[in-house]
């Protein structure tokens, strides 16, 4: 089943093509990554998505409902949740605050969530942020200040924050930036046990290994347009993906 279309979008910023007449499906329950050089329209097309921009023309659709003029908050609270490429916390709250700000805004509303309600009202979001930190490792330091945390523990944090939005579909930008090598692997294993639980993704990256390792479908951008698409193996042997951008990681 396709959960998430994307429609002959186009996006120009004064005379800049950003994305020109992009199609997208994407299956639920996959990983579909998004892959190209510096400039080929992958973070434009993910603002799209969240309704940060909105496309000049074509359409996208989220579990058969279209989102144009869609805001962001309304697409959030449909189900798409984004984890930026600078891990984004409350560094004075502890972990399991941090986690409890989304888990509300799913149950009550983005507008509606008050953390100052008795501890009565609080017990299920509670239970949800120490589910979601104990998916991602961090169930013994929960109690902990965001602060502290490693920038690898701040990702994982961060996707807990994904997470406890309870989304049908994750969008990834740069999930390993600026990782080791250790901590990538941790979150790789971690994403995939993500999606065992039938979470869909769409991942921007630009380790080809994490892609290759966690992808179902890839499709490869190069200034604003679709160049290839398909499994791993498949874009792994195209000449297109080879020119346009897996040859600048063999240089």
């Amino acid at each position: 089943m396709t959960i998430l279309e994307v429609s002959c979008v186009s996006k120009s910023f004064g005379g800049l093509n950003a994305l020109s007449d992009v199609n997208l499906n994407v299956e639920e329950g996959t990983v579909h990554a998004l892959i190209g050089p510096n400039g080929a329209g992958k973070s434009t097309l993910l603002n799209v998505l969240t309704g940060l921009l909105r496309p000049d023309k074509g359409e996208v659709i989220f579990d058969g409902r279209a989102l144009r003029n869609v805001s962001p908050h309304e697409i959030n609270q449909r189900g798409i949740a984004k984890v930026f490429q600078t891990p984004a916390v409350f560094g004075e709250l502890t972990l399991l605050e941090n986690v409890t700000i989304p888990a509300l805004a799913a149950r009550d509303g983005a507008f509606k969530a008050n953390l100052f309600k008795t501890d009565r009202s609080l017990k299920d979001v509670h239970a949800v942020g120490e589910e979601v930190l104990c998916d991602v490792g961090l169930q013994d330091q929960m109690h902990e200040q965001a602060r502290y945390l490693s920038r690898g523990d701040k990702r994982r944090l961060e996707l807990a924050l994904c997470l406890a939005h309870r989304p049908r579909l994750m969008l990834l930008d740069e999930p390993t930036a600026g990782m080791s090598r250790h901590e990538t692997e941790r979150t790789i294993d971690l994403l995939k046990k993500i999606s065992s639980r039938g979470v869909t993704k769409v991942i921007v990256e630009h380790d080809m290994s994490v892609v290759f390792a966690l992808s179902d479908t890839i499709t490869v951008l190069a200034q604003g347009q679709v160049i290839a698409e398909g499994g791993p193996d498949a874009v792994r042997g195209n000449p297109k993906v080879i020119e346009a951008y897996l040859g600048e990681e063999q240089e």
